[in-house]
């Protein structure tokens, strides 16, 4: 790594934490309204309320999808990977990955 790479690589580094963070938090709150769409089919709501909700969850699993690619396109990006025996993502895995999502 070149000297110039170096605060990127930094800034991605400490970057992947917080990203971890809010990926968890968002998979939370969406059990959390899976829970709650569950609990309202079991009781016969109404069904838009049903749908409004689980829109809400297909939202938030998405973007705790794209969160997931994202860090990942930027530990490629950056070379900052964490685990040297992982094997890295290629682009065409990470486009794969990507379009899985749409």
């Amino acid at each position: 790594m070149s000297p110039l790479d170096e605060p990127t690589a930094t800034a991605a580094a400490s970057t992947k934490p917080d990203d971890l963070r809010k990926t968890v938090n968002r998979l939370k709150r969406a059990q959390g309204q899976l829970a709650a769409v569950i609990a309202a089919v079991e009781s016969g709501a109404d069904c838009r309320a049903v749908v409004t909700q689980l829109a809400a969850v297909s939202s938030a699993i998405d973007r705790a999808g794209f969160t997931i690619i994202s860090t990942a396109m930027k530990e490629c990006l950056t070379g900052t990977g964490t685990d040297s025996t992982k094997k890295p993502l290629r682009v065409e895995e990470l486009e794969k990955l990507f379009l899985a999502l749409s």
